[in-house]
């Protein structure tokens, strides 16, 4: 089919929506967004498409799984109108972003890394409160996670605010109490911040922790989610090696 296509002189819609299996609507919806080169119409209106057609939509086609949508469309509607520049523009976009997906993945590989068990703050691991209240085992106050982190107690503060930590309160003492769950999410947090991440960039990450349940739970998460970048980088080379067939298509005339 697609040797017919590109032998063709007019094509219907139907005839570039069987190569793909998509809709005939479809065809004149990508059409209307700009992802295809206007058509021409015939005296009674029906539109005719030609194999620059077919390129722009196999090259739009290409580029939806590494660029999405959205930036799919604006490229081919840039390379469409003439504006070849702001399509390589926003293929660069593409890229920039995923490189910073990667880079986030690995800050957040060598923070799991670095993180080392947390340590048992009494014998028996029951810690006792200043005036004597048992807060139970696993558990620890501010001044010692701060000393074991190396930072002041108001930056766990500000991190609290921020909702990447959430010690309870002692009811006896008000005194905030950390369990191991707080001192991971803080490890965790300590790690990044020092990876020059900001407070708005980390907070999404603790939620991704606390929904896999866990550090380890996360680690399973994290491969999936190398698997879904490396997908992503050779959907995009498949993207670029079908826009630049396009470009040439466009540029024989």
């Amino acid at each position: 089919m697609a040797r017919n296509l590109q032998s063709a002189v007019q094509l219907r819609p139907v005839d570039l929506a069987r190569e793909h299996g998509l809709s005939t609507q479809a065809i004149r919806n990508y059409e209307e967004a700009g992802a295809l080169p206007a058509a021409a119409r015939t005296p009674s209106g029906y539109r005719r498409y030609t194999s620059l057609h077919a390129g722009a939509l196999r090259a739009f086609l290409a580029l939806l799984p590494g660029h999405g949508h959205r930036t799919a469309t604006a490229i081919m509607r840039a390379v469409n109108e003439g504006a070849a520049e702001e399509a390589f523009r926003l293929v660069d976009e593409s890229h920039a972003q995923l490189l910073d997906d990667r880079r986030t993945l690995r800050a957040v590989e060598d923070a799991l890394r670095d993180l080392e068990p947390t340590a048992a703050t009494e014998p028996g691991g029951t810690l006792v409160a200043p005036g004597g209240t048992p807060t139970g085992p696993g558990t620890t106050f501010i001044g010692p996670l701060a000393e074991r982190l190396g930072i002041r107690p108001a930056t766990l503060r500000a991190w609290e605010r921020a909702g990447l930590v959430r010690p309870r309160r002692d009811p006896f003492t008000g005194y905030r109490v950390y369990d191991e769950a707080d001192e991971r999410d803080a490890r965790l947090v300590h790690q990044l911040r020092r990876g020059g991440y900001l407070l708005e960039q980390i907070a999404p990450l603790i939620t991704q922790v606390r929904a896999a349940g866990g550090l380890e739970p996360l680690e399973t998460a994290l491969g999936d989610w190398r698997a879904r970048l490396s997908a992503r980088g050779r959907a995009m080379l498949a993207g670029a090696a079908a826009l630049e067939a396009y470009l040439r298509e466009r540029e024989r005339g």
